[in-house]
């Protein structure tokens, strides 16, 4: 049974690019600490704001449409950088950097999500 759940556990962990590349950040010896150090760039963290303005001050369904747009495929970016920097560049310190920027990132998808399901479609 204890196997079962770690397989599973593991299976979960590696299907999700964003806990793969924490993982393998991990294994290479820099943890991501995502809860005890938030520090992020002043560009990222503006880009933040805007998007939260953009979400907060969206009325209609294409409005979180052309958001939700625009913030995956800043997310793409981000996994396309975090694969780049474990891989190619063997650069595990610049992935963490990618990885906490798709916490953020995933966390906002979420709340657009949750915006977009009050809306009747």
């Amino acid at each position: 049974m204890q196997w079962s759940v770690r397989i599973n556990e593991a299976y979960r962990r590696l299907r999700d690019p964003l806990q793969r590349a924490a993982y393998l950040c991990e294994l290479a010896g820099h943890p991501v600490r995502a809860e005890d150090n938030t520090a992020m760039p002043a560009a990222f963290l503006m880009q933040q704001m805007e998007w939260r303005e953009a979400l907060e001050e969206a009325i209609s369904p294409e409005a979180l449409d052309a958001l939700e747009s625009e913030v995956l495929g800043e997310r793409s970016r981000l996994l396309a950088s975090c694969a780049v920097a474990l891989d190619t560049q063997h650069d595990p310190a610049s992935a963490v950097q990618a990885v906490r920027a798709l916490m953020f990132v995933d966390r906002f998808l979420s709340e657009l999500a949750r915006k977009s399901e009050r809306f009747d479609r």
